[in-house]
């Protein structure tokens, strides 16, 4: 899932040395300046990053989730309360999660704001945007300070409304408590569980399969970006896209080091969700994009498009990369009969399907 293209138009120029506080979670963070901005390392590594699952859990346990690929890990929420339970812990996000999940079924935004994360180095950084964006009421022309301008612009492009900022902020503040009480311990534990699954998939992606998807990602304008593994994730993954050398893209940590590939599958997913995206703009009418059809063939063109990418580049993953999506789905199937169940429970019309194929054999042609 890619970021909203309002979000992404602002985001690319943000700079946050002006808003941000100190050292977050995990120590001192880089920090951001217009003369010299980040750039993501080379060669798309592989990283984690508190604050994107600090934000995304959060999320997981106030929104519902009924998409056919889910956009968190099934079961996340009753796991987490089971652990918080087992733990005997009680939060300010329990407190306040029914609260925030009925304010968010009445707007329109809100769910975009999961994106957020991505644009920020650590926790503290973060709260110091949003800060920012809550003290001046999402007004741009509040400050005139270019920094700020972009940092509430790029806040306000989820949260526009006065009912929007009252649930971010009530949402920041129980964060901030389930990260002091429960949420950082629990992180770090895990990390320490999966840093044999950290290990193998470096080893899977560094010396094997970023080899062959760098065609792939060069012709497609992304060169160079970040892959961040996350553990509230599932098949639906995070992507804000900012041309050949600044993607971020948040993909599922499997449990299992046996499980490493699952990673590179929901990669897979998202590097193909732009070029979807455009094959389904010329593909479909404007009534369709109108009334959200054309909205609805977004993930299975995703789904679809990632099996088209891996029969050219590693055919080796294709089997595996239709069972995980048919498992996401929670949908059973017999083996042998991947393709098809695939092609049934992800359908496509004709003309989106041709045109796909279409622009990969571009992309293709070009390597």
């Amino acid at each position: 899932m890619r970021a909203p293209r309002t979000i992404c138009a602002a985001a690319l120029t943000i700079v946050l040395a002006a808003c941000a506080t100190g050292g977050g979670q995990g120590g001192q963070t880089a920090r951001r300046s217009e003369a010299q901005p980040q750039r993501p390392e080379a060669n798309w590594p592989i990283k984690t990053r508190y604050q994107l699952d600090l934000w995304l859990h959060g999320y997981a346990m106030v929104q519902p989730d009924t998409t056919l690929v889910p956009y968190f890990e099934r079961g996340y929420r009753d796991r987490i309360m089971a652990a918080k339970n087992r733990a005997n812990v009680y939060t300010e996000l329990d407190r306040y999660s029914s609260q925030l999940r009925t304010q968010m079924a009445s707007s329109q935004t809100i769910i975009g704001g999961q994106f957020l994360a991505l644009y920020f180095d650590s926790w503290d950084d973060m709260r110091a945007a949003i800060d920012t964006f809550l003290v001046a009421k999402g007004q741009v022309g509040s400050t005139q300070n270019p920094v700020s301008q972009r940092v509430i612009a790029v806040v306000g492009a989820s949260f526009p409304t006065a009912a929007d900022r009252q649930w971010l902020q009530t949402f920041v503040t129980a964060l901030q408590d389930e990260s002091q009480r429960f949420y950082q311990s629990y992180w770090n534990q895990q990390q320490r569980e999966r840093s044999g699954v950290t290990v193998a998939l470096d080893s899977l992606w560094s010396k094997v399969y970023l080899p062959k998807f760098r065609g792939y990602l060069n012709n497609t304008r992304q060169n160079e970006g970040e892959m961040f593994i996350s553990l509230p994730l599932d098949g639906e993954g995070r992507t804000i896209a900012g041309g050949p050398h600044s993607n971020s893209v948040a993909v599922t940590f499997p449990e299992k080091a046996s499980d490493a590939l699952d990673a590179i599958y929901v990669f897979t997913h998202e590097m193909v969700g732009a070029l979807a995206g455009q094959v389904i703009a010329d593909n479909t009418t404007p009534e369709e994009k109108r009334n959200g059809v054309a909205a609805g063939y977004a993930s299975p063109a995703a789904v679809r498009g990632g099996a088209i990418v891996l029969k050219r580049i590693a055919p080796e993953l294709v089997t595996g990369y239709e069972r995980y999506y048919l498992r996401s789905a929670n949908v059973s199937f017999t083996p042998g009969s991947e393709e098809a169940t695939l092609a049934r429970v992800f359908p496509l019309p004709q003309s989106i399907l041709y045109g796909m194929t279409r622009q990969l054999e571009i992309v293709f042609g070009g390597i």
